[in-house]
């Protein structure tokens, strides 16, 4: 499996923008890959079908007027806020309308898009893209904490699904420049048969080496796998995302939504 070789941080022009930016930096410079900058504005589109006929022509012009207002200057904020970024192999792009479909394009040709814990947890302008750009799209995502750094331990939340699976196999790159990979499952707690064995001998054929930790039954395995991860001074957790339809993820809350609200651990998530 090649490196990667282009990095996508999505910009809204807002105060997250430089954290995104200094964790995609970090994880470009680690393959002197491209850090793509793509600011995704509000789009006068989406306004569109609220506008019937109880809107007056006045009130209707006025929203639009405002909402490319507020798109104009969050660009020149998405632009500044990388322009400071210091890392020297970026590109920055603002989006037009349809702006959700230039975005998911941008997102099909990047290798990882990477977004913040607040973003991540339904704060923000880009909250409903993070969802688009990880279950719609299937795009590896990275969700970063601030002092994110490559090269350090990495933990494997293993239950031998297929969202499990995609995670393992494009988060390949980074876990080879890991200093340590550890394979976490907790067999009793899913209905499913797994070997983590097979995981461990499937990254080795790959130039990974990791170790094996096997949890106890602890009902909901997310907790006993964060602490595990956290045990293990990882810094990043590699996950499946949503292994269950995602309004019954909303509804009971599910192992994605536990990692979300981890602190100190970057999740590298895939659906």
């Amino acid at each position: 499996m090649q490196d990667w070789a282009r990095i996508m941080t999505p910009l809204s022009g807002g105060e997250g923008d430089r954290r995104v930016l200094a964790a995609g930096a970090a994880v470009a410079e680690a393959f002197e890959a491209e850090l793509a900058c793509v600011h995704a504005p509000a789009d006068v589109a989406d306004l569109i079908p609220w506008m019937g006929d109880g809107f007056m022509g006045g009130v209707q012009a006025t929203a639009v007027q405002s909402l490319r207002e507020a798109a104009a200057a969050g660009e020149k904020a998405a632009r500044a806020a990388a322009d400071a970024c210091p890392y020297p192999k970026k590109t920055f792009t603002s989006l037009a309308s349809p702006v959700w479909a230039a975005l998911a394009m941008e997102g099909r040709l990047s290798d990882v898009v990477v977004f913040d814990f607040p973003t991540a947890r339904g704060k923000g302008a880009l909250s409903e893209a993070f969802q688009q750009i990880l279950a719609d799209e299937q795009r590896p995502t990275l969700v970063a904490h601030e002092g994110l750094a490559v090269g350090g331990p990495i933990a494997v939340a293993w239950d031998g699904g297929k969202e499990a699976s995609r995670a393992v196999r494009t988060s390949i790159p980074l876990l080879r420049k890991a200093s340590a990979v550890v394979i976490l499952s907790a067999p009793g707690a899913s209905p499913r048969r797994f070997d983590p064995e097979l995981l461990r001998r499937f990254l080795a054929a790959r130039g990974v080496e990791s170790t094996i930790e096997v949890l106890g039954d602890h009902g909901d395995p997310a907790p006993a796998l964060v602490k595990a991860a956290k045990a293990a001074s990882a810094g990043m957790l590699v996950a499946g995302a949503f292994g269950h339809p995602r309004l019954q993820e909303y509804v009971f809350g599910g192992a994605t939504r536990t990692f979300l609200h981890s602190e100190g651990l970057s999740l590298f998530l895939s659906h």
